[in-house]
């Protein structure tokens, strides 16, 4: 078995492989900052084993939803069978943003890359921002 690093040495049986949970990523997830400009909440789902993301980000009047799409899931080691992040990307034509998410105690933890493709002078540039799952208690 080839690897790159120790970690990735591990031995896998009928026990280890299969589908893997995406349980814990799915939900309403809402920024922790209520003054953000950026994403203000992201709904992820499953089907069929398949995660996918709907993100809603702050615009000028109400909130900008940027569609659905699909993400690739991944686990915290080789050999878990349990969800701990993703990566997706919204391609806007003018714009790329890739999304890779992670969870950390009991948070979303979101880093946004947002990459310009019309030219237009403005810088590529990086954000990350916490989101919490929306209970529905209040």
């Amino acid at each position: 078995m080839q690897f790159a690093q120790i970690r990735d040495r591990v031995e896998t049986d009928a026990g280890t492989t299969g589908p893997i949970d995406v349980g814990a990523l799915s939900g309403m997830w809402i920024n922790s900052n209520p003054d953000t400009n950026a994403i203000a909440r992201i709904v992820i789902s499953e089907s069929e084993r398949d995660l996918s993301l709907q993100v809603y980000a702050i615009g000028p009047e109400r909130l900008i939803d940027w569609g659905s799409t699909r993400a690739d899931v991944f686990t915290f080691t080789p050999s878990s069978r349990v969800a701990a992040g993703f990566t997706c990307v919204f391609d806007f034509g003018f714009a790329e943003t890739r999304l890779e998410g992670m969870l950390a105690k009991g948070l979303l933890v979101l880093a946004q890359f947002h990459a310009f493709k019309d030219k237009s002078g403005r810088a590529d540039y990086f954000v990350r921002e916490y989101f919490a799952l929306d209970h529905g208690r209040y």
